[in-house]
């Protein structure tokens, strides 16, 4: 490394740490003073709320090193421009490409870094994050709910609400409790008053209600309703414990955030799979109705779907895997018989076949099937919006660095407030962008690729600008933002 990238590289090296701290700090702080009353008022040990703490500080590092790359570039690129080092560079003969590549180097190790990190790093801590969050909520549940909200009691299952609540005798008032546990019936329960209590065990919770009614559906049958009125019930909740019990080890769900790359074509390939097979399904369903009508055999779908072998990268991952790890003994597939085609068989056989097959198109079936298909393309959205945002996300610390030391060359000496309000105005687009192209695609408005529309972007500005800052030479330092604001201001009056 020469001595000039050297020099450049460690210029940039100070303000990239000491940004990163100051703004994984910030985002840090906002998290404690938004979660340590909960977390203090469930009577958990110090350890327990520092490590949700020390959990939550991967996602945020995800978060502000894109941020923080941008923040060191301006910083040390306006310093730099404003000192006339640059610009004693440039009459040395140094071009504005040899300036920029030891810059651009830096933002390359950045990106792999940054890729390795959310890919390999944050999955587990999101997961470990999640797992611990849903052990908190089973202990002690009365410290978390409040008035006029919808708490959930008991994870996906019970849901409360009341309008008052006294926090000296647990007495509550005007009481709506959702009973979802059952998964054929709903329940809905109204009550005047009703007081929560815990077993001594710290195990059981009980809730006495007193003058209420019960709403009773059957998920089957809509048309089943059964209403049920009491002047006192009692409603025992079992697995509430008042002791943190930990599930890391026996919770094996993992959402797309807790995933890494592999993991998501796994399960994207998984969900394709689904689509395609419910498709043919729905499409065998119609051609059976259709041939139920002139007595041809029912169509059978064709259930063998091929998946692909996925991303260069996870393949370049397997076989490194392969040299580390022993191989897994894969099981055997039972032979299945080849499916019959929808063409005309003989009489004798298409009577077997036909046997026991209800004739007609089948609506609600047919329905069932397109359900599944949706339910699959929505699926695989999710999953390739987050691939694709993992990876976009890596791109952006090479992104803002062209984006970065052209704007700062052009405002040499724009200080402290214009490193700041550049940055928040850069953040601002970008992650609107991200956040709202996330959003679309996953309601399947637009395709999971529009998570590279944001780079894309500032990719385009950022060549445009090193163009104009190469063609136009070196400029004499501006006496900061003000005074280039006045010198256009004169340029239009003129």
């Amino acid at each position: 490394m020469s001595i000039l990238s050297r020099h450049l590289i460690r210029q940039h090296a100070g303000p990239f740490v000491f940004a990163l701290g100051a703004l994984t700090g910030l985002m840090l702080l906002h998290q404690v003073a938004r979660r340590i009353g909960d977390l203090v008022g469930k009577g958990l040990p110090w350890g327990v709320i520092i490590e949700v703490f020390a959990l939550s500080i991967p996602f945020i590092v995800a978060m502000t090193l894109p941020m923080t790359v941008l923040v060191a570039v301006l910083y040390a690129t306006s310093r730099l421009a404003g000192d006339s080092e640059l610009t004693a560079l440039r009459a040395g003969g140094v071009s504005l490409w040899r300036i920029l590549r030891p810059l651009l180097l830096a933002g390359v190790v950045l990106t792999l870094v940054a890729f390795a990190f959310t890919d390999h790093i944050l999955p587990r801590t999101n997961h470990r994050l999640r797992t611990l969050y849903s052990d908190i909520a089973r202990k002690k549940p009365t410290f978390t709910i409040k008035e006029q909200v919808i708490n959930e009691f008991k994870g996906g299952r019970l849901f409360l609400r009341a309008a008052t609540i006294d926090p000296a005798t647990y007495l509550m008032r005007d009481l709506a409790i959702y009973d979802l546990s059952d998964q054929d019936r709903k329940r809905v329960i109204y009550a005047d008053s009703g007081y929560l209590a815990i077993t001594e065990d710290q195990e059981d919770a009980y809730l006495t209600l007193f003058s209420g009614v019960m709403h009773d559906f059957d998920r089957q049958d809509p048309a089943m309703f059964q209403v049920s009125s009491f002047q006192r019930d009692l409603v025992r909740i079992e697995g509430v414990g008042n002791e943190l019990r930990r599930t890391i080890s026996s919770d094996t769900y993992k959402g797309e955030r807790e995933m890494s790359i592999c993991e998501m074509e796994n399960a994207l390939a998984n969900a394709r799979r689904n689509e395609r097979l419910a498709a043919r399904r729905a499409e065998a369903t119609r051609l059976t109705g259709l041939y139920s009508l002139v007595g041809l055999p029912p169509a059978q779908p064709d259930t063998q779907v091929a998946t692909g072998a996925g991303s260069v990268y996870c393949q370049a991952l397997r076989s490194w895997a392969s040299w580390l790890l022993p191989p897994t003994l894969a099981a055997q597939e039972p032979q299945r018989p080849t499916s019959v085609r929808s063409f005309p068989l003989p009489r004798e056989q298409r009577a077997r076949i036909t046997r026991g097959l209800p004739p007609g198109l089948r609506a609600s079936e047919l329905r069932s099937y397109e359900d599944r298909a949706r339910m699959a393309r929505t699926s695989s959205a999710h999953f390739l919006v987050e691939i694709h945002k993992k990876y976009a996300m890596a791109a952006a610390c090479l992104i803002f660095v062209l984006v970065g030391v052209p704007i700062a060359i052009r405002f040499p000496r724009g200080g402290l407030g214009f490193v700041i309000g550049m940055s928040l105005g850069i953040f601002a687009i970008y992650y609107v962008g991200l956040i709202g192209g996330e959003s679309l695609a996953d309601r399947l408005v637009v395709p999971p690729s529009i998570m590279w529309a944001p780079n894309a972007l500032f990719l385009v500005a950022g060549v445009i600008l090193l163009r104009r800052s190469r063609s136009a030479g070196t400029a004499p330092p501006l006496h900061g933002l003000r005074a280039w604001l006045l010198g256009r201001r004169a340029e239009s009056a003129r």
